[in-house]
Parts: structure tokens; C-alpha cells; sequence
């Protein structure tokens, strides 16, 4: 019996032990992304190169996803307000019948952004991969990361660790209900963060270099 209370204090304990990590790395993540992100169009700092994290252009029951909506929306804010030239659109292609970059390339295209400004990165399997590869492949060290802002917390961050000036520029979220899964996701992707630092996690994939002029 007394086996058995000890195994149940360990567990517990490291439950404990993990609800706190989680809580700290949320924290710490926000506060330090905080002064690099903005809201207003108004007040992002002109970069050459905005990195647009992508996202399904549709949800798995076939409606809208507001979320890559909203990212269009703020990218040609950006590009139309000049304080970007370039995009890099960086997501998923693991599949035929899914492909984020080109996706995106074509709602900004339908939003005015000419082709010859976009780059497409199908090597965006996850934000680390999306961010480190903004300057290992398209070699650039100051960056406009467009998402909405949970996302641009962690990615602000993860940029920064690695050596590239970025700031973010913040889509609007979706309601808060709607948002429900993806925001509980991000509590804990933020905790894994530390652990792909801490193992110096590095992209799944390489390639060769792309100039943007």
C-alpha cells in the first residue's frame, strides 16, 4: 500500500511539475515577444521581407478557415502600406492534395500582391522549420512574421533565439470559441519550444539557396 501512495505522489508531483513548466514557458515566451509585436500597420518598422506562416485555406468540414483569411488580409496590409517588398509564404506541401504555399500565393495575388514579390517555402512543416529557414534558405536575418498573435509570440521568439531580427505583425484572431482547440494546442507548443532549444532541433529539411533581390 505504501508503494503504492509513493507511485501516486511521483505522478502527482510530476504533474505538478509539468502544469508549472507549461505556465512558465507561456509566461516567459509572451513577455519577451511582447515589445516586437504590433497591431497596427501603422507601427511595424519597414522590413525588406515579410514571412507569412500559412495555415489551411479551409477546415476539415469544408468552411472558410478565418484564420488564413485574416493572415491574407494583414500580408497585403503590409505590402500595400510599403512597409514590406517581398513574402516569403512559408507552410505544408506533404501532400498532393494540400498546399498551403500555393494557396497562399494565389489569395494574395487575388488581393493585389504581384507573383513576383511572393517565394514559396514547401518545406514549412513546423513554425521552427518556417522561421530557421527564412534565413538558412532565403537568407534573411530581419524578418515581418504575419500570423495571429498567439502565433507570432512563439514564432517572435524562436526567430530571436536564432539570431534574426523579427517582429511581428498581428492578423485578427478569430472569436474565441472558434479558436477553442487551436488556442489549447498553443499553451502547449510553447512549452515544446524550450525543449527544441534545448536540443538545438533544427529543420526537417534543407535545399538550396534562394536569392530575393
Amino acid at each position: 500500500m505504501k508503494f503504492l501512495k509513493n507511485i501516486f505522489k511521483f505522478f502527482l508531483l510530476l504533474f505538478v511539475a509539468g502544469i508549472i513548466f507549461i505556465a512558465f514557458a507561456n509566461y516567459s515566451i509572451k513577455k519577451e515577444s511582447d515589445p516586437f509585436l504590433f497591431d497596427l500597420t501603422s507601427d511595424v518598422p519597414h522590413v525588406k521581407t515579410a514571412l507569412l506562416l500559412g495555415t489551411s485555406k479551409t477546415l476539415s468540414n469544408g468552411l472558410p478557415n478565418t484564420y488564413f483569411t485574416n493572415r491574407i488580409k494583414a500580408t497585403a496590409q503590409l505590402y500595400h502600406s510599403e512597409k514590406i517588398e517581398y513574402i516569403i509564404v512559408s507552410g505544408d506541401n506533404s501532400r498532393k492534395d494540400y498546399n498551403e504555399p500555393e494557396d497562399m500565393k494565389l489569395a494574395l495575388m487575388e488581393h493585389g500582391v504581384p507573383e513576383d514579390k511572393i517565394f514559396l517555402d514547401f518545406a514549412g512543416f513546423r513554425t521552427l522549420d518556417s522561421v530557421v529557414r527564412a534565413k538558412e534558405i532565403f537568407g534573411q536575418k530581419k524578418i515581418i512574421i504575419v500570423s495571429q498573435k498567439f502565433h507570432n509570440e512563439r514564432a517572435v521568439f524562436l526567430a530571436r533565439k536564432n539570431n534574426i531580427e523579427a517582429y511581428g505583425y498581428n492578423a485578427e484572431n478569430v472569436n474565441k470559441f472558434a479558436g477553442l482547440k487551436t488556442n489549447i494546442r498553443e499553451y502547449l507548443a510553447k512549452a515544446k519550444v524550450y525543449l527544441d532549444l534545448a536540443i538545438g532541433k533544427e529543420p526537417k529539411y534543407g535545399g538550396n539557396k534562394v536569392l530575393i533581390p
